[in-house]
C-alpha cells in the first residue's frame, strides 16, 4: 500500500491518464511505436505495461540490455514481465562495448562504471529508437528524479516519461493494478549494476521514507524544519532537502549562458505542442 503520508493512488484513473498521454505525444510527433529498457526492475515493468497499451504489445520493443556482471534473476524477472505483458524481449548483451570502454578509461571504480552502463544502455535505446522509429520511454520515478538518483544521459534520458510523477510507494500500487508479477513488485529495487547494489543501502534511506519527506517538501510545501517537527526525522528530513536542492541541475536541460534578449530556455520557451 502506499505510504499513508503520501495520498492514496487512483491506480484506474492514473492508468488511463498516463496510457493516453503516451498515445497523444507518441502521435503528435509522428510515431506509433514504441522502445524502453526492461531491467526486470519494477518501474520498467510498469512503463512497459502502460506503453503496450497504448499502441498495442506488438508496437513495443523491449530490451533487457545485461552485462557479465548482472544478476541473472533480473533478465529471468525481464522475461517474467514481458510473458505477463504479452509482448517480446530481446537480449543484447553490452559486454563487449562495456568492457572496450571501460578498457580504455583510468581505473574506473564502481560508481564510474556503473555511469558508463547506463549511458551505454540508452545509447542502445536511442539507436534503436532511429532504426525503427521507436520513441524512447523512459522509467524514472518521481522520487529518483528528486533525489537526483539518476545517471544523465543514461537512465535519466527519454523521449517521454510516464512515471515522473509517481512516487515509488505509487509505482508500487499501479504495478500491482497492472499485474506486473509478485516477485518484481516485492524484490529490493536495484539497478544491477554492480555485485550487491541496491537502491535503498546506496541512498541510505528506504523509498518510503524518501517519500513521506518528500510530499510534504514538495506537495505540501513545507519548510525541513516544519516537516520535522511533524514527527518526521529531523537528520533524514535535512538529508533528503539537501539532495532535492543539489541535483536541480539533473531535473533540467543544460543551462545557457544569456548574452541576447531571446535566449533559449529563458524568455524562448513556446509549449510543447506549438505548432501541431
Amino acid at each position: 500500500m502506499s505510504s499513508p503520508i503520501v495520498p492514496p493512488l487512483d491506480t484506474e484513473l492514473a492508468t488511463r491518464v498516463l496510457v493516453g498521454f503516451l498515445r497523444q505525444e507518441a502521435e503528435r510527433a509522428g510515431f506509433g511505436r514504441f522502445v524502453l529498457g526492461l531491467s526486470g526492475g519494477i518501474d520498467s515493468a510498469v512503463s512497459a505495461m502502460l506503453a503496450a497499451r497504448a499502441f498495442g504489445p506488438e508496437n513495443l520493443i523491449a530490451l533487457a540490455m545485461p552485462w557479465r556482471g548482472s544478476h541473472p534473476d533480473s533478465l529471468a524477472h525481464a522475461r517474467l514481465v514481458a510473458e505477463a505483458g504479452g509482448f517480446p524481449l530481446e537480449v543484447v548483451d553490452l559486454t563487449a562495448a562495456a568492457d572496450g570502454l571501460l578498457g580504455v578509461l583510468p581505473e574506473p571504480d564502481a560508481h564510474r562504471t556503473g555511469n558508463v552502463l547506463a549511458r551505454l544502455r540508452m545509447v542502445t535505446l536511442f539507436d534503436r529508437s532511429l532504426a525503427d522509429r521507436a520513441l524512447v520511454v523512459g522509467t524514472s520515478n518521481k522520487t529518483e528524479v528528486l533525489l537526483g538518483y539518476s545517471t544523465m544521459y543514461g537512465d535519466a534520458a527519454s523521449a517521454l516519461n510516464p512515471l515522473g510523477d509517481l512516487y515509488k510507494c505509487q509505482v508500487r500500487d499501479l504495478a500491482r493494478h497492472l499485474d506486473v508479477p509478485s516477485i518484481v513488485v516485492d524484490k529490493a529495487p536495484s539497478a544491477d549494476l554492480w555485485e550487491g547494489q541496491t537502491d535503498e543501502g546506496e541512498l541510505g534511506f528506504t523509498y518510503d521514507e524518501a517519500d513521506a519527506v518528500l510530499h510534504r517538501l514538495v506537495e505540501l510545501r513545507e519548510r525541513p524544519e516544519d516537516a520535522a517537527a511533524a514527527g518526521l526525522d529531523e537528520d533524514l528530513v535535512r538529508r533528503i532537502h539537501r539532495r532535492v536542492v543539489r541535483f536541480q541541475f539533473k531535473r533540467s536541460g543544460p543551462i545557457v549562458g544569456k548574452l541576447s534578449q531571446r535566449t533559449v530556455g529563458w524568455e524562448f520557451r513556446y509549449p510543447r505542442d506549438w505548432g501541431t
